[in-house]
């Protein structure tokens, strides 16, 4: 288990979660605690824009659980959909649990303690549709789940319709080399948002099936999930518009 403090903080209404030191390591708004409140935990999510299927995810796998936001946002608001959380330290589980809402029950969500850098090479092929990659220490370094062999692992267990969402700290020196070794392990298919005020930025690499969508496709989709979640995911099409050439409206990756 990692060595570290599990501390908590609160201010203007916001519960933070820390690993002994003053860098964020999840946040929710104690008024809303189903909702996303960091921009960046957003932003992993417009891969729901890019597979616009009513039927997608099916499956999901979460990495490193933080303060639960996107664990809890996916149960809550997409009942399909089956979850796999991976987290090394049972204590951040407690955590999330006892100050930040994670259910203590929820028949479709399976948490495993559990060193993700060593699951992900024994996980199911192709059996995931969506992962979200968010783990870091106390110094905010990934380790090992920054390397070429573990994006692979992830392809690996990507299904045909499959993505993969990271967070990448574009203010780190490895960033650009991160970003390098994700297209490597995907072929090219991989695209990287710029980054959030808050250093974060996220990429996302494609499996199987291409990603071929409209603008228009997007917006609808964005549309969708914010009158049925609450999620506004339009200042992310906004984002790679500014960041990406898309000929006649059309993103493919």
């Amino acid at each position: 288990m990692p060595e570290h403090d599990i501390d908590i903080s609160e201010a203007d209404g916001v519960r933070y979660l820390h690993f002994g030191s003053d860098w964020i390591q999840g946040a929710m708004r104690i008024a809303r605690p189903w909702s996303l409140e960091l921009e960046y935990t957003r932003e992993m999510l417009a891969g729901l824009l890019l597979r616009p299927h009513e039927d997608w995810p099916g499956t999901c796998l979460i990495v490193g659980l933080g303060a639960a936001s996107q664990a809890k946002f996916m149960h809550r608001h997409f009942p399909e959909t089956r979850l796999t959380v991976l987290e090394i330290n049972p204590g951040v589980v407690a955590a999330a649990r006892q100050f930040f809402k994670l259910p203590t029950s929820a028949p479709r969500m399976e948490i495993l303690i559990t060193d993700a850098a060593q699951w992900m090479h024994t996980a199911p092929a192709a059996h995931f549709d969506l992962i979200l990659l968010d783990g870091f220490g106390a110094n905010g370094r990934p380790g090992p789940l920054d390397s070429e062999a573990f994006y692979l692992a992830c392809r690996q267990a990507l299904g045909p319709r499959g993505l993969l969402a990271v967070n990448l700290l574009s203010r780190s020196r490895g960033f650009q080399a991160a970003a390098r070794r994700l297209a490597k392990a995907f072929a090219g298919r991989s695209m990287v948002f710029p980054s959030c005020d808050s250093g974060n930025a996220i990429a996302f690499a494609a499996s199987g099936e291409a990603v071929e969508t409209r603008l228009e496709t997007m917006r609808t989709r964005a549309l969708e999930i914010k009158e049925r979640t609450g999620l506004d995911l339009r200042p992310c099409i906004s984002r790679l518009q500014l960041s990406h050439s898309l000929p006649d409206g059309h993103l493919k990756l």
